[in-house]
């Protein structure tokens, strides 16, 4: 798609986006529709999260297209990681999942938009200019999912909590966990007793069920 005027959009003032999905007829049939707009660069496909984290200062997206789940580091981890980074990126996440339990754990991780990867091509496009514009984007599916959900049923973990029920969902000890975050021991173990108070959850086992149920071991390799 062209400008009014027909007047190519100079590389420098391009969206630059990176789609990170492990299915590469996906992210090859996502980079088709971009590149047919003239003001987006698609200048990355990637395989996984730990590709884009370990690229994302030198690629300098303006935008990524996240998947969720992932072979590896998943979506969460990744995007929490990758704007400990590069804060100014915008992350958008494009999933397959609609439960609102994923779009708010996106969404409190720091994305920006969730689509959903049945919706029109076009809407891509229309999260990528909002998300640009400081916008926070839901696709119509992703809003009708969250829309009844509500999050004051309980008291809601934090991006930290997150990450390490994540940890000790893997069946890591608080001390590899402590290794891992850079952390002390103590404070895993504060974390782990009010992940088990928010959640109204006992024992390691039902962090793990909770984990699974809730998509946060989606992509991880996790098996039980």
């Amino acid at each position: 798609m062209t400008s009014p005027d027909d007047t190519p959009t100079p590389d420098h003032a391009r969206i630059r986006v990176v789609i990170v999905d492990d299915h590469p007829m996906v992210a090859e049939g996502i980079q088709s529709i971009l590149e047919s707009y003239d003001d987006v660069q698609v200048i990355a496909t990637l395989a996984d999260g730990q590709q884009i984290i370990d690229q994302v200062e030198a690629l300098q997206p303006d935008v990524i297209l996240l998947d969720l789940n992932m072979p590896g580091i998943g979506g969460l981890t990744a995007t929490e990681i990758i704007l400990e980074r590069r804060p100014e990126t915008r992350i958008l996440i494009l999933s397959m999942h609609d439960s609102p339990e994923y779009i708010s754990s996106a969404l409190s991780h720091g994305a920006m938009g969730y689509v959903l990867k049945d919706v029109p091509t076009d809407k891509i496009k229309n999260a990528i200019d909002a998300v640009m514009a400081g916008q926070r984007y839901l696709c119509t599916g992703a809003q009708e999912s969250l829309e009844p959900f509500d999050s004051t049923d309980r008291e809601q973990l934090t991006n930290r909590e997150q990450t390490i029920l994540l940890q000790l969902a893997q069946g890591k000890s608080n001390k590899d966990v402590a290794h891992d975050l850079d952390i002390s021991v103590r404070t895993v173990e504060t974390h782990r007793k009010n992940i088990k108070r928010k959640l109204g959850i006992s024992s390691t086992a039902g962090l793990t069920r909770y984990a699974m149920e809730h998509g946060v071991l989606q992509g991880t390799g996790v098996q039980l």
